[in-house]
């Protein structure tokens, strides 16, 4: 609660700063001469709206979302207006024409601020509501300033000065709130309390959304401008706020990655796209005004078309807005200036007006107990009276990674869909052209290497290794073509170091193309058509090119990935039928494509340790997370599962496996059996990476491994170990002592990480508890304790636990027992014969006591193997 709250006072108090800063600007400034120079004013602002975009993205996974989209609301408005007062600053843009460059920016953010404002009053936020209406009234005022010279600037600083006074006294109370954790607060400042954040947990990602559709208003803001008469003309001073909505899009994708909206991240992907070529074009209207060929709008519309479908099963509202992108590309299909005609700009006014509509009725249902109907169960009506459809139901497994843990969900939808819009892209013929005046390269850089590279980022996430190197090795391939032969880099000239490169990336797709042998038919294909394409690229660089062959090749590339980008955004939606991948082409031991994984589940679920428990009881073996490195674990109770793990691992007979406990009450029913100051030791230097060698005993009986027991240590002492780990012993808690060993095949290295688990053993596993990489990648320190009576212990490795400690412990453990103190395990527990025994055990102690450092041994890592325990599953 103190860091959300100290992350609440970054974002208040950032408010207050910014607006103190232009407060002091409006009241210093005159028509003739800014009292803060426009560099330096834009660099303060841009400053102040990266802390804020911090503070916003903080408070949106902490479930403030009304607050976190404020943030990030007036973060993108000052990112913006910070790059135009550069701009001016620099000389890039004359004075004169900074009111064109900021009108279109201010225009939407004031009423984008003024509809948070009015939500937040509907719901009783007063705080909220006075700084989102005094910014959106200081942008009116800001515009109406800049319509006519001297007007409305006084009114401008009164505003921020009226949510400087107001951010100061609320920031200030909610940092000391942190700070001194609840013990002090202003008036009127306290934290929310839980009833009153009821309304805002479950929402999904609302603000992240909300944010991506104030970054639409924008977008539509800057494009309509010109065709009301508000600007002459799309200009180069627009950039920055069409930029700045893009990569605020590409931030929110994140975000709805991690909320597990995929529809909805790939939608505002595809918007984020069009917001750097609305830029790029912007950019170069001064010196050409770029025209968008046919083919690639047209196929942009087909994409928007069939999501628009899709979000359907959201709600009615949510499948009608991307209609609009839709009409959207066919008008800039249908007009060869694209954004610079009065088409496309009427489009984009009816956005404009729609969006407004959305960003009021998603914010206000985010934080409203009360919702408006949006239609959410039209589809789902639609879908149960087709018989030959079964919908996928939105469960907590829709987005299981494939191999372990993940926070993000699948990004494959998003990764073809760029693939199919670059190719499509690079089938634009340049010839005699300037390759700067065909609308190409934004198309190609940031659909097929920016999108890509996020895509396969998050596939990395999600230990889809395959995909995220296909992602990632294509997406660098579009950046590079895109750059070089659309960016003006290529031109007349052939290259030779341009062939050796694509020679490289050719030689890489070889390998990628195998890989997917064993994948699927669809990955298959998807590999070798691309390396059709690397070979027109490569003939286009020596100046061998056919006619038309780089075009039909990009052609069949771009229906694969359009296959691939329909299939995964079908199955995704329905459970069946289903549209085939294949199956993979070559399948070997161990290696399935993904069709015989053993289940992975994260191990931060409570619900997944009891999956992997019942796996477990039921005679099962699993790879588990520890204190120190990833371990092959089996249920003592189950002499089959430890016989089986002993041969998965191909244990040599001369290493054998260890035993684990979750507590030292565990050990009750053999107390009597152990001696009293090793139990002592085992309490106090448990739990820890701490492993002990103790001696074997008929003890070992009574946790059920029949003739599975001579697998676990030797016949004269056996390893056992209490984790410092909170999934381990959450685990032995529900199953009882298990058998252990490291989780890889003998002689090989230690695995630290989920994924190396299935990677090492294949299929013999029957599950993994998954929690990403090791915390440490030392083993643990293994302790010689079968002479513990004689007041000696000696050290077979030294590992993550230093010797001096365990040492120490040991003094203090000896020093207690002479005492007479008990373990404090069984103190409930002891019979007064217990207690004499511990007592003359002290005495017989006192003797040794003296001379007890003195008479340490250590054991090297040799003569551990000698005496016959295997370091590696001791761990």
């Amino acid at each position: 609660m103190a860091q959300y709250s100290l992350h609440g006072s970054i974002g208040i108090l950032g408010i207050s700063g910014g607006s103190l800063l232009l407060l002091v600007n409006g009241y210093g400034s005159s028509p003739e001469k800014e009292l803060i120079p426009y560099t330096a004013l834009g660099i303060l602002l841009i400053v102040i709206a990266v802390l804020l975009a911090y503070a916003g993205i903080s408070r949106s996974l902490s479930h403030a979302q009304l607050f976190s989209s404020l943030c990030l609301t007036v973060s993108a408005l000052w990112l913006g207006s910070g790059l135009v007062y550069i701009l001016v600053g620099q000389a890039v843009l004359q004075r004169a024409e900074l009111r064109s460059a900021l009108v279109p920016g201010l225009a939407a953010f004031t009423l984008a601020l003024l509809i948070i404002g009015f939500v937040a009053v509907i719901v009783k936020k007063a705080v909220l509501f006075l700084l989102a209406v005094g910014i959106s009234l200081a942008s009116a005022h800001q515009i109406a300033g800049l319509s006519a010279p001297g007007f409305g600037q006084s009114a401008t600083a009164a505003n921020y000065l009226l949510v400087c006074v107001v951010g100061v006294y609320f920031g200030s109370g909610r940092l000391l709130y942190g700070i001194t954790h609840g013990k002090l607060e202003l008036p009127g400042t306290g934290s929310r309390r839980k009833a009153q954040l009821k309304t805002e947990q479950n929402r999904g990602c609302d603000d992240a959304v909300s944010v991506c559709l104030v970054m639409n208003l924008l977008s539509a803001s800057v494009l309509a401008c010109p065709l009301l008469g508000v600007v002459p003309q799309l200009s180069t001073g627009h950039v920055p706020w069409l930029w700045t909505a893009g990569v605020f899009q590409l931030g929110m994708c994140v975000l709805l990655y991690r909320a597990m909206d995929t529809l909805a991240a790939t939608f505002y992907g595809f918007t984020a796209l069009l917001r750097f070529a609305e830029g790029y074009s912007a950019l170069l209207s001064p010196m050409v005004q770029p025209f968008s060929p046919v083919p690639f709008p047209v196929v942009f519309s087909v994409l928007f078309f069939i999501l628009a479908l899709f979000h359907c099963q959201k709600s009615l509202l949510e499948g009608i807005y991307p209609l609009f992108f839709t009409a959207y590309c066919i008008a800039i299909a249908a007009q060869p200036r694209g954004f610079f005609q009065g088409g496309t700009q009427g489009v984009q006014g009816a956005i404009f007006v729609f969006t407004a509509g959305m960003l009021f009725i998603t914010t206000f249902n985010m934080v409203s107990a009360t919702m408006i109907p949006t239609g959410r169960r039209y589809f789902k009506t639609l879908v149960t009276r087709i018989k030959s459809l079964t919908l996928r139901a939105n469960d907590k497994d829709l987005h299981v990674p494939h191999l372990g843990y993940s926070k993000y969900a699948d990004a494959e939808v998003l990764g073809h869909a760029c693939n199919v819009l670059a190719a499509f892209a690079v089938t634009a013929t340049v010839d005699d052209l300037h390759p700067l005046s065909v609308l190409v390269l934004p198309w190609v850089v940031i659909a097929g290497g920016a999108l890509q590279l996020l895509c396969g980022s998050v596939a990395f996430a999600r230990g889809k290794t395959f995909e995220s190197t296909v992602f990632i090795v294509y997406g660098m391939m579009w950046t590079v073509w895109g750059l070089t032969r659309y960016g003006g880099f290529y031109g007349e000239t052939r290259s030779f170091q341009v062939a050796v490169g694509i020679i490289s990336f050719m030689l890489f797709n070889c390998l990628v193309t195998i890989a997917a042998l064993f994948l699927s038919v669809t990955w298959f294909i998807y590999a070798l058509t691309f390396q059709l394409i690397l070979i027109s690229f490569l003939l286009d660089a020596v100046g061998a090119l056919p006619y038309g062959y780089d075009i039909g090749v990009t052609i069949i590339f771009g229906l694969v990935s359009f296959y691939s980008f329909l299939a995964h955004l079908f199955n995704s939606t329905f459970e069946s039928p289903q549209i085939p991948l294949g199956k993979p082409l070559v399948k070997l031991s161990g290696v399935g494509g993904g069709t015989e994984i053993c289940p992975h589940v994260p191990g931060r679920k409570a619900t997944s340790v009891q999956q992997i428990a019942e796996i477990m009881k039921n005679g099962g073996i699993c790879g588990m997370p520890t204190d120190t490195v990833y371990v092959l674990v089996a249920a003592c109770n189950r002499p089959d599962a430890v016989v089986k793990a002993f041969k998965v691992k191909k244990q040599a007979q001369d290493r054998p496996m260890s035993m684990w406990i979750s507590s030292i009450k565990q050990l009750e029913p053999v107390r009597h059996l152990l001696s009293p100051l090793l139990l002592d030791f085992m309490e106090a230097a448990w739990p820890s990476s701490i492993s002990m060698v103790i001696p074997r005993g008929p003890w070992m009986d009574t946790f059920g491994l029949g003739d599975a027991a001579k697998h676990i240590g030797t016949p004269q002492s056996i390893a056992i170990r209490y984790p410092d780990c909170a999934v381990a012993t959450h685990l032995i808690n529900m199953v009882g002592p298990i058998a252990v060993t490291s989780a890889n095949p003998s002689g090989e290295a230690d695995t630290t990480h989920h994924n190396q688990v299935f990677a090492k053993l294949g299929k013999n596993v029957d599950g993994v508890l998954c929690d990403g990489p090791s915390p440490e990648n030392i083993a643990s320190t293994v302790v010689d304790c079968t002479k513990i009576e004689t007041g000696h212990i000696g050290f077979f490795r030294v590992g993550l636990i230093p010797k001096s400690k365990v040492l120490q412990i040991f003094e203090d453990v000896q020093k207690r027992h002479i005492g007479g103190q008990i373990n404090p395990a069984f103190e409930n527990d002891l019979h007064p014969s217990d207690t004499q025994r511990n007592t003359s055990s002290g005495e017989d102690d006192t003797v040794e006591s003296g001379s007890e450092n003195s008479a340490i041994s250590t054991v090297s890592l040799e003569q551990t193997f000698e005496m016959g325990h295997d370091i590696d599953t001791l761990l």
